[in-house]
């Protein structure tokens, strides 16, 4: 989100929560946030508890997500911020780049991760793809993932269009909305009407749980 000619933010700023009991660290990516001019950290918790008040009264477009809290396991409760925060996408802060962690956070519904080992700077990247409706992973930690998510017995999903298909399959590449425009020669508007689309069907929340569920229901294979 842009600032006015007088330095005033515009309706369009990404509005993010910030969800870290690391007090040190919450209040650094604040600072980081609010120095970019289309950023605005509109609040911290330290706590579950506390996020659910926060997210209910701040409507965040992005909500910073620490899998660890006092409280609770911030991955495990993606569903139920959610309900506070219907509109909200996640991205979870962790230390952690095991398999089983990253793996939990895609079934919930994040968009993706962001290391608490990375420099701050690329906390506005990752906030920026989510709130533009990307996944916040790179293709070769897709790559590796892919095969742990949970395959079950194959599902119908004749709602699925033949193009449909086709875009959750470049999709399992780890291809931005961009990318595949380019490789199916069409606009990204079409693309992303096409990832919403998809989306609604099978119930996802986000571009990589589309990807959980297509796994899981047989639609992708897991490798």
């Amino acid at each position: 989100m842009s600032q006015s000619p007088t330095g005033a933010r515009t309706a369009e700023t990404v509005r993010v929560a910030i969800v870290d009991d690391h007090a040190v660290l919450a209040s650094s990516l604040g600072m980081v946030l609010d120095a970019e001019p289309d950023l605005e950290a509109v609040g911290t918790a330290a706590s579950l508890e506390k996020a659910r008040a926060l997210l209910a009264t701040s409507s965040p477009d992005v909500v910073l997500l620490d899998h660890r809290l006092p409280d609770g396991d911030g991955v495990a409760a993606i569903g139920d911020l959610r309900r506070v925060a219907p509109e909200a996408r996640f991205v979870v802060l962790t230390a952690s780049t095991a398999d089983h962690v990253l793996v939990a956070a895609i079934e919930a519904g994040a968009s993706g991760f962001v290391s608490k080992t990375r420099d701050l700077g690329d906390v506005t990247q990752a906030v920026r793809a989510a709130a533009a409706g990307e996944s916040v992973i790179s293709p070769e930690m897709l790559a590796r993932l892919l095969p742990r998510l949970r395959a079950t017995e194959p599902q119908p999903h004749d709602s699925l269009t033949e193009r449909e298909r086709e875009v959750l399959t470049l999709l399992a590449e780890g291809l931005s909305n961009a990318a595949i425009a380019d490789r199916l020669v069409v606009s990204v508007h079409t693309v992303r009407n096409h990832v919403a689309n998809l989306s609604a069907k099978l119930g996802a929340h986000s571009k990589l749980e589309a990807l959980a569920i297509a796994v899981r229901e047989g639609l992708l294979p897991p490798s």
